[in-house]
């Protein structure tokens, strides 16, 4: 019999910690404070009801359906969709190899809290602190100082996956998310009581009306609901394949998004509280302070901390605290999405599955800890999430929605729900959704195109770049062209299983 989360709530808090991620606290801010403001939250909202929990149902009724990773549950509703399922397995397995260099970073930057070992120059000390190398190309060798922490974040997270689902990401989530929720809401509550913070949440909210004139504007509002949503990659479909066949999938898939987005908008007053405070002791404008990703983590975040009052060092490990179970509730369920793939294809035990995906990854991520790593977890990075994600979620909807019978998903997703939904889902998923990821893919393949990408060499862009997308299509057609168990494909084997 397929592993089962012990309840409803196990897999609810397993999905959520999988959606709460580094990109809710340090990409939304910056996002909504660069396209609107205030006005951000309409093509937000729209994308949510639109995209976000569509999709999260249209997962989570496919894995509950079909009892398997994405290869193994898209092969079962056509055997032809199949490659799209590896291709998904394959962006969460490339992406695992450079996550796990971000909560290293965070694990030592909690030591560093103790003291605010960062000094006085947060972005001269985090570069040091990486031995950053001027290149992607040029390595530099491991760095001896991430070497230990690195060796410690893979065996918590090595420990985690063998546990398994209920054992082991369970359990993780029932524990972690409410520390997680408790250090957002001090540092929540320290940002807006600071002197200056009116400004920062001014940078985020006041709304710019003419901004939602700006195809760019909505465009990334879909990209932030896919990338803080951990749809597309697999994920959604493998946890909800661990699911009873009874499960309530439209509410469930409400709940993770409206916690997912809460969470998201919640932790954003408490930063930029923080940010405005510190462009006000700077004199200058939240512009300019502001920013997103691993500059706002490591650098415009320590010197913020810097500035504080009292209790520097308590908010420090706050910040970076819940960057750190952020990150690893992330991680791990980033590795089951490939570890499922694996496992449900192959007929292979649960630990020979996991060391067959941890143990190359684990080898690969040994990059993103030398001189180099941080140019080239930039690149791979912009390039997995803005192609590889985005494409995947493009396929994704078409083929389901053009190709397979939405309405037969839908009133699967209804058949067990408190609340049904209406034919506007499957209207949803076939033409709103899809153009607004058929045009982000164009737009973010001419850009890359044409103009590279962060002003990296264009030898770096295309090893690092090109190379991750190549690696992605390539092993997704290896894997979908191996031979898998017997039957792997065969619904009939399902049936079999359920009569047990």
């Amino acid at each position: 019999m397929r592993e089962q989360w012990n309840n409803k709530l196990g897999f609810l808090l397993a999905a959520i910690g999988s959606a709460v991620g580094l990109g809710n606290i340090w990409r939304f801010p910056y996002v909504a404070g660069t396209n609107g403001g205030g006005a951000f939250l309409i093509p937000y909202f729209f994308a949510i009801v639109t995209a976000g929990i569509p999709i999260l149902i249209l997962e989570y009724t496919m894995g509950k359906t079909y009892h398997g990773g994405a290869p193994v549950t898209l092969a079962r509703m056509n055997k032809k969709f199949e490659i799209l399922g590896w291709f998904q397995t394959m962006v969460a397995f490339v992406i695992s190899t450079y996550y796990v260099a971000i909560i290293v970073w965070t694990l030592k930057y909690l030591q560093f809290s103790l003291t605010l070992e960062w000094g006085d120059d947060p972005t001269g000390f985090f570069l040091n602190f990486l031995g950053a190398t001027d290149s992607a190309s040029n390595l530099g060798g491991i760095q001896m100082n991430l070497l230990f922490p690195f060796l410690i974040v893979w065996a918590i997270v090595a420990f985690i996956m063998y546990k398994g689902v209920r054992h082991g990401i369970e359990v993780v989530c029932r524990v972690t998310l409410p520390i997680l929720m408790l250090l957002i809401v001090l540092l929540v509550i320290r940002g807006i009581t600071l002197p200056g913070a009116v400004d920062g949440l001014n940078y985020l909210f006041q709304p710019d009306w003419s901004a939602l004139k700006k195809p760019g504007v909505w465009v990334a509002a879909y990209g932030q609901i896919f990338f803080s949503l951990s749809i597309g990659f697999a994920i959604m479909v493998s946890y909800a394949s661990y699911l009873p066949k009874k499960t309530d999938v439209v509410n469930s898939a409400c709940i993770t998004a409206t916690a997912n987005h809460g969470f998201e908008v919640f932790t954003a007053i408490g930063i930029f509280g923080i940010v405005g405070f510190m462009a006000g002791q700077q004199g200058v404008d939240v512009a300019e302070v502001a920013g997103g990703g691993v500059g706002l983590a490591f650098m415009t975040f320590p010197t913020a901390i810097n500035a504080l009052p009292a209790f520097n060092a308590l908010f420090a490990i706050c910040f970076f605290g819940a960057l750190f179970i952020a990150a690893i509730t992330s991680m791990i369920s980033i590795l089951q999405a490939v570890i499922a793939s694996m496992h449900d294809k192959f007929n292979i035990d649960h630990n020979v599955a996991t060391t067959i995906v941890v143990l190359p990854s684990f080898l690969i991520s040994t990059i993103f800890i030398t001189g180099g790593g941080l140019n080239i977890l930039d690149i791979v990075d912009s390039f997995v999430n803005n192609l590889g994600i985005v494409g995947c979620g493009c396929a994704e909807v078409f083929l389901l929605g053009w190709f397979f019978k939405t309405e037969k998903l839908r009133e699967e997703a209804n058949r067990y729900s408190n609340f049904s939904i209406g034919k506007w889902w499957n209207y949803a998923l076939k033409f709103v959704t899809v153009f607004v990821l058929g045009v982000m893919i164009v737009l973010n393949t001419i850009d890359y195109v044409c103009h590279g990408y962060g002003g990296f060499a264009t030898k770096d862009v295309a090893i690092f770049g090109w190379g991750a997308i190549l690696f992605v299509i390539v092993a997704g057609f290896i894997f979908a062209l191996m031979k898998g168990k017997d039957g792997y494909r065969d619904l009939d084997e399902i049936a079999h299983k359920e009569g047990q």
